[in-house]
């Protein structure tokens, strides 16, 4: 009964965040999304994402506010048999917590959810191919996510048309890092 009443909870608390299928937007406090992330959970229709899923791991991200408000991202991400760093900058659209980049490709990231502290969820679009592809992103400073934050997730995914199929856990990953060579 307990379980059942945590999950209503939750529930209730992502309709409270999240009102009638569109994604809202957190306000960002930059210096607390500052610093180092792991990507630890995606849901994507992108087609290429989710042919190779159960190849995914982990991801490392380290978000630095510039000057004039735009944030420099650093990436880490494994892939098969290498570790592809690179870096974007992501410029304010004007909209609380929206940020536009036209590095390697045009995408546009929204910050929908955060504690300030621990975890953070981002939805992203981006063009390919004259496609729209739509992505969540489940960002923590460490390697281990709460349950509950999971679960958050996760409804947050479903409530916005992402099924069981299009969401996933990264497993951990310890070969790419940033920092490292």
């Amino acid at each position: 009964m307990r379980t059942v009443g945590l999950s209503l909870g939750m529930v209730l608390l992502c309709l409270l965040r999240v009102q009638a299928g569109d994604l809202g937007t957190a306000e960002p406090d930059e210096s607390k999304i500052a610093g180092t992330w792991y990507i630890t959970a995606m849901a994507s229709d992108s087609e290429s994402y989710l042919q190779n899923k159960d190849q995914l791991k982990m991801a490392m991200a380290n978000i630095e506010v510039l000057g004039d408000g735009d944030l420099k991202v650093s990436f880490a991400i494994p892939t098969p048999g290498r570790c592809m760093k690179f870096e974007s900058i992501y410029k304010p659209t004007g909209s609380p917590g929206e940020y536009y980049s036209s590095d390697r490709g045009n995408k546009t990231v929204r910050l929908v959810d955060t504690d300030g502290s621990s975890y953070m969820v981002v939805f992203a679009t981006r063009e390919k191919e004259g496609k729209t592809l739509h992505m969540l992103r489940l960002y923590s400073r460490t390697q281990w996510v709460r349950p509950k934050i999971k679960l958050l997730f996760k409804r947050l995914a479903m409530l916005n048309g992402f099924t069981d199929e299009t969401i996933w856990i990264l497993p951990r990953q310890e070969e790419c890092r940033l920092g490292e060579p």
